[in-house]
């Protein structure tokens, strides 16, 4: 019975996408910024008794009682912002794990957000990340989301993986392992989040949308639910440095935009992992999105 047992796990290690190495993308924005210290620049926000530091691990973790989450201590106009996380393997649905950069708290229900989320999942499939952009929009007013979704090319349970977002005035990137996965252009100032955001993580029950547009649940009887963060990255220019500070690179040339190198990495990552773009949604109201 080994044979098919073996054969199984292969099967599912391939079906999730795990057997692909991403190409190199030349250039690595992660190594030229020196890891932040947790204690000198961010603040737990909430839940206080789910969340942890032993060395340079933060451990955030969600159950029946609460979820946690953490916010920089100052705002930004502008950086890149990056931490290596761990995710929990098993039963995950409904599970959210993020890091993103957010005025929500100064802008009730008109404000900018740029995420990276990890959504649950349940045994057997593959966590989703989502990068969204909301641009003075919220979900007590008018939601504007521009989301896409990605499947990831390695388990991001077995190890620590790097998650960066840079954020300049012309432009947008996310990246997994500093491979560009995603660009969002300044295309028109409306459209474009330009106000100081602070930098948060967290974990939190999203069982109304994450997993399956909401169908599968959050499950406690598999509580707790576990997410590590480490060597954060933030270099960036605060809101009170702003004639003085100039805005980190995404490419080695300049900002003005990704080398090839780096387009051919994002190409293959969209090609082989892309499993939603919003403004390939028959379903969205386009009118909303005019970057598409």
């Amino acid at each position: 019975m080994a044979f098919p047992v073996i054969l199984l796990a292969l099967l599912v290690f391939s079906h999730c996408g795990y057997s692909q190495r991403s190409p190199s993308p030349g250039y690595y924005p992660s190594s030229r910024v020196p890891t932040s210290p947790y204690d000198r620049d961010f603040r737990t926000q909430w839940g206080f008794q789910h969340q942890r530091r032993e060395h340079d691990i933060t451990t955030l973790w969600l159950d029946k009682a609460s979820g946690s989450g953490f916010k920089s201590i100052r705002p930004y106009i502008s950086g890149y912002f990056g931490a290596s996380i761990k995710l929990q393997s098993g039963y995950t649905a409904g599970v959210d794990t993020s890091f993103f950069l957010s005025n929500h708290q100064e802008h009730p229900g008109d404000h900018d957000e740029v995420d990276i989320e990890f959504l649950g999942t349940t045994p057997g499939k593959p966590y989703s990340l989502q990068t969204n952009v909301f641009v003075r929009g919220s979900g007590d007013r008018n939601v504007i989301g521009r989301e896409m979704k990605f499947n990831l090319w390695f388990d991001p349970t077995q190890d620590f993986h790097h998650y960066a977002i840079l954020w300049n005035p012309n432009q947008v990137v996310f990246y997994v392992d500093d491979v560009p996965i995603r660009t969002y252009d300044r295309k028109n100032e409306a459209i474009f989040p330009a106000r100081p955001m602070w930098v948060y993580g967290s974990i939190w029950d999203a069982s109304d949308w994450a997993t399956e547009n909401g169908r599968i649940k959050a499950d406690y009887r598999y509580q707790p639910f576990v997410a590590q963060y480490r060597n954060f990255k933030l270099a960036g220019c605060t809101a009170d440095r702003s004639n003085s500070c100039r805005p980190p690179s995404a490419a080695p040339t300049g900002n003005r935009g990704l080398s090839q190198q780096q387009m051919g990495a994002m190409a293959w990552a969209q090609r082989n992992f892309l499993v939603y773009n919003y403004c390939h949604d028959p379903k969205r109201d386009h009118t909303q999105t005019p970057e598409c």
